[in-house]
């Protein structure tokens, strides 16, 4: 199993959501790309990491 924790910044704010795009690791491409989350959870949060474990 590999393990990757993913980063994203403030991007806006949508209706009911914030959307979120992601800092990639210099010289890589993104995994994700843009991240729409729930503003009830999101809250005024500027940035966010995620982790994502792939199973082999």
């Amino acid at each position: 199993m590999s393990k990757k924790v993913v980063k994203f910044e403030y991007e806006k704010e949508t209706k009911n959501s914030v959307r979120y795009k992601e800092v990639p690791d210099e010289g890589t491409a993104p995994i994700v790309g843009s991240l729409y989350v729930q503003k009830w959870f999101a809250g005024n949060s500027k940035s966010l990491e995620i982790t994502i474990n792939k199973n082999d």
